[in-house]
């Protein structure tokens, strides 16, 4: 693979609505979309998922811009890879920093692919034609208004529920929710909102029957989440709290979740999510895609790691609609009856508009060898 130059782009776009979770609300959607183009022309894409505040993790769009240029794209351009393994083995030494990884390393797995000639998903060993999905729901003005967003997804056909939950919003929330909708796949997100003083609380919702509670505690915590693992019936699924294998391992060892949540930027990159997901097989740990407010570059990564075979819950990836007036790729993430058709293109699948992203362009720079 022989790289001719990297781009990096600041961008901005605005979503439909604002998105609101127990550490805050947004509403435009800033990123670094990375361009990866090789010697004969052809481009990889990738998308840096982290927030302009480091409320999720603590990676921003600033601190990854500054990584990706300063120590990133050098150690990328060095020499030459064969295979994009490699670059999470290049990037080893730099501790953290796993959405800048991710980035440059989804780039470099679209034109991997696209060399190739093969759709991502069939470089990435997934075998699925479709894939089902599901809808993230952040928290709302009132009870009635989340129940009428809740029908409008379940009449669209999403296979699952996500609600965003915290104190003193949710054992009422998630009640409502059952006494409407007794039978659809439901599950609660915490994103770190509570703790073991909350035990008995979060036991209440055990009999709602959730599929899972996601990341109920602390961001960095698989210690606590053993204790109310054992404490609690319905099933927690670890987020915040993984970034490696090595983290699953720990934390199916402590029987901290039942579940994990693979977000590609958050485990630094396609080829570590590969792993999680079959270490999370391998001891019978059921796994899905979430999602981080991506464009559908992001949106198209997404799509392709879940076509392997342990995805077995529907994921985070709704359609473009869903939260864009406009995406920037050809033709959007669409949606029908809750299923995602898998694209048969090389690469990624889906073509990055130019026109568009250059509209939504803050910032550019290029990098050569």
């Amino acid at each position: 693979m022989q790289i001719k130059y990297i781009t990096l782009r600041h961008m901005k776009m605005r979503m439909k609505k604002p998105f609101t979770t127990s550490f805050g609300t947004q509403q435009d959607k800033e990123f670094i979309l990375v361009e990866v183009k090789n010697t004969d022309g052809l481009s990889g894409w990738g998308e840096s998922v982290a927030f302009t505040e480091p409320l999720y993790k603590e990676e921003t769009v600033k601190t990854n811009w500054h990584i990706m240029e300063d120590f990133l794209i050098p150690l990328l351009l060095k020499e030459p890879i064969t295979h994009p393994d490699q670059v999470s083995e290049r990037f080893a030494h730099i501790k953290g920093n796993y959405m800048a990884k991710s980035a440059l390393e989804g780039a470099v797995w679209d034109l991997y692919a696209k060399e190739k000639g093969i759709p991502l998903a069939k470089a990435l060993g997934g075998e699925k034609k479709t894939i089902e999905v599901g809808i993230s729901i952040g928290i709302q003005k009132s009870i009635d208004q989340l129940l009428q967003v809740i029908e409008q997804h379940v009449n669209e056909g999403y296979k699952r529920i996500k609600v965003k939950i915290k104190p003193n919003w949710d054992i009422e929330v998630i009640r409502a929710i059952r006494q409407k909708f007794p039978d659809i796949q439901l599950m609660a997100d915490a994103n770190s909102a509570y703790t073991l003083a909350d035990v008995d609380h979060l036991a209440k919702l055990d009999e709602y029957n959730l599929m899972m509670i996601e990341q109920p505690l602390a961001h960095d915590d698989i210690i606590d989440h053993a204790e109310l693992q054992a404490k609690i019936k319905t099933p927690i699924c670890l987020d915040e709290s993984i970034h490696s294998a090595e983290d699953v391992r720990k934390a199916i060892k402590l029987g901290s979740c039942k579940i994990i949540n693979i977000k590609i930027g958050r485990v630094g990159g396609l080829t570590e999510a590969k792993k999680i997901h079959d270490l999370c097989q391998k001891n019978g740990i059921p796994v899905w895609c979430g999602g981080m407010l991506e464009s559908g570059v992001g949106r198209a990564h997404n799509i392709a790691i879940t076509t392997l075979s342990n995805f077995t819950m529907p994921g985070d990836t709704a359609a473009s609609s869903r939260y864009w007036e406009e995406d920037i790729i050809d033709p959007e993430v669409t949606v029908e009856n809750g299923v995602i058709f898998i694209p048969d293109r090389p690469g990624i699948g889906y073509e990055p508009n130019r026109e568009k992203i250059e509209e939504r362009t803050l910032f550019s720079k290029t990098f050569r060898p």
